[in-house]
């Protein structure tokens, strides 16, 4: 009897411990998006203000012919 009582601890216990794996693995891999969110944020922000800046720098270029092809 009594081992038995042990052994359902333990279970539970163990069932505890890996409960807690999981959720701490699930924290990191949420962690992890979120993180990859921001990066695509600043891609995204950054794609932008180098149009902004290409329109910009073009509008300062002389225009040059362009030469015909034959």
């Amino acid at each position: 009897m009594k081992i038995a009582l042990v052994l359902i601890v333990l279970l539970i216990i163990f069932s505890i411990i890996q409960y807690n794996a999981i959720v701490q693995a699930k924290v990191r891999v949420d962690s992890a998006w979120s993180q990859i969110e921001v990066q695509l944020q600043r891609r995204m922000d950054l794609i932008g203000n180098l149009v902004e800046t290409v329109k910009g720098y073009a509008n300062h270029q002389p225009k040059v012919p362009q030469a015909r092809m034959c």
